[in-house]
């Protein structure tokens, strides 16, 4: 009797729990990524929301890269227009900076960004085309509407999602690390440059004097570029197809949510605000048993473990001399080496290690047997590194993975290798200080055990704040409406020009009324004196 009072009581308490829990119902999310290592953390969240009912569109590019155009987890459209994320394009690219960056001159390094900035140029001038064949199509931008969307899920690296979801008038949400030509802090938080370094510049939170000069320069050179890179092309298409006086600026800002790709075991403290949720390592899982081939392998290191090593997708194959160095390198030490590579094949390549077209890095990372990672310093692979406490040898060749291995140096997880003067001697010492100092381990297991202290794991926090925009329409209650305010009245200036004015014509008048009474006072002493 008392047995089944107490189950009836625990089927009442479980119905009431699961009461209270929000429930979405089955909606519709028009999603908008960048091709690349871009998707490869978008398609994470799409699959996640298909997991959870949800009916999921993802528009690709005619020459998409990753994004396939059959999926179980979406239904895709694609846009028979360029979209500018060529593979072929990012890996001559890549190969060019790299090029340059091995020539190690201060003009080398002018050259290097010259080429960046060129680059991306080229990128967002393709994009504009899209987007204007895009946003022309009526069959494509009517199949959009009459859809009926909940919310458009888009990556502002590139600027189409964002357009298209103002255009669609639907709520927005991104999944987001970088927005064309800044960090996405700096365009939507306050960012003090006396202790928020710039990206790009490799500075800490704790800059010197002159430290300080640089940050504000290059956050000075880093705004006067995208306003005259990027700015006049991008806001010719709000012109074109919002209306007048919209900037893109104003587009970007005013998003309602900001899934944030990192979180604060990877970057340094600074202001923040409401509507960005920080979900760094959303991708990061725990590790699957190896294909067996790939175990016995890791087995036969025994004591002295493995290394692994990959330089990302943008990035396959290194100039001939570096690749050399690398595995004459890694011949000497007594670890097993995997190594994920498409170049030719280094002829110093040792007995012991072992080199792959693709190789599966998490699951290599979590094993027990990996002793240290060698990268390029991308945001996923650095998460990844801290969520099975592997320590780093760094590279940090192009784009932000100088500035993200620069934080894991500061933190002292990782050394990095000078690629402009890397050598087999150089290359041997950095791994070997990785390997044999322990600092390095001890303080990556501690960076992990703060990234896994959380109360809701990062990919459930993100997929319960997208369900919450679509349950809403929107988070306007968490986002300020400061990017409507000119930049002038954003920094008070006007309301400085107006003290100063004030209190200069107060002082005046303070003048002007002692000088008259002055002037008083010696007029009556003068008739004084002649009476």
């Amino acid at each position: 009797m008392n047995g089944q009072f107490f189950q009836s009581c625990g089927h009442i308490l479980i119905t009431l729990l699961l009461m209270t829990v929000p429930v979405v119902q089955s909606g519709k999310v028009l999603v908008f990524p960048v091709d690349g290592s871009h998707w490869v953390n978008m398609n994470i969240l799409v699959e996640a929301l298909h997991a959870k009912g949800h009916n999921v569109t993802v528009i690709r590019m005619a020459d998409s890269w990753y994004i396939k155009e059959f999926s179980p987890h979406y239904t895709s459209v694609t846009i028979n227009s360029p979209g500018g994320f060529d593979e072929e394009f990012f890996e001559t690219f890549a190969f060019r900076l790299m090029t340059i960056l091995r020539e190690g001159s201060t003009w080398a390094r002018l050259k290097l960004e010259i080429e960046t900035w060129q680059g991306t140029f080229e990128l967002t001038k393709v994009e504009c085309e899209m987007i204007k064949s895009m946003m022309e199509d009526q069959q494509l931008i009517h199949s959009f509407r009459d859809a009926k969307y909940d919310l458009l899920l888009t990556d502002p690296l590139l600027f189409g999602g964002v357009l298209l979801g103002h255009f669609l008038k639907l709520p927005i949400v991104y999944n987001i690390r970088w927005t064309m030509y800044n960090e996405a802090h700096f365009v939507i938080a306050p960012s003090p440059l006396s202790y928020v370094p710039v990206p790009m510049v490799e500075l800490s939170d704790r800059m010197s004097f002159f430290q300080r000069v640089k940050n504000i320069v290059m956050y000075t050179v880093t705004e006067a570029m995208g306003a005259l890179l990027f700015a006049p092309n991008y806001d010719a298409l709000c012109e074109r197809f919002i209306g007048p006086g919209v900037s893109f600026l104003t587009l970007v800002q005013s998003a309602d949510l900001w899934l944030h790709r990192v979180d604060f075991v990877f970057e340094f403290p600074r202001p923040t605000m409401p509507n960005i949720v920080y979900m760094g390592g959303f991708q990061c899982k725990p590790s699957k048993p190896l294909p067996q081939n790939l175990e016995d392998f890791v087995q036969s290191s025994g004591d002295h473990g493995v290394i692994i090593m990959s330089l990302g997708t943008l990035i396959g194959q290194l100039p001939d001399d570096v690749a050399e160095a690398i595995a004459e390198a890694f011949a000497e030490l007594p670890q097993k080496i995997i190594w994920r590579y498409k170049g030719k094949r280094p002829s110093a390549l040792g007995n012991n290690t072992l080199m792959m077209d693709w190789m599966p890095q998490n699951d290599l990372l979590g094993h027990p047997k990996t002793r240290a990672f060698v990268a390029h310093g991308g945001t996923n692979g650095i998460h990844e590194a801290i969520y099975h406490g592997v320590p780093i040898i760094g590279f940090g060749l192009i784009f932000d993975q100088p500035d993200n291995l620069a934080k894991m140096r500061v933190r002292g997880v990782a050394n990095n290798v000078d690629f402009a003067t890397v050598d087999k001697h150089s290359f041997l010492k950095t791994v070997k200080e990785v390997l044999y100092d322990p600092s390095y381990q001890e303080n990556m297991q501690r960076l992990s055990r703060l990234h896994k202290d959380v109360p809701v794991k990062p990919l459930d926090n993100a997929i319960f704040w997208i369900e919450f925009v679509m349950r809403h329409k929107g988070a306007a209650h968490l986002r300020t409406e400061s990017y409507k305010m000119p930049w002038y009245s954003y920094h008070s200036l006007d309301v400085i020009l107006f003290l100063l004015f004030a209190v200069t014509l107060i002082i005046l008048t303070i003048y002007v009324v002692i000088k008259y009474f002055c002037c008083r006072i010696c007029l009556r002493k003068t008739k004084n004196k002649l009476e």
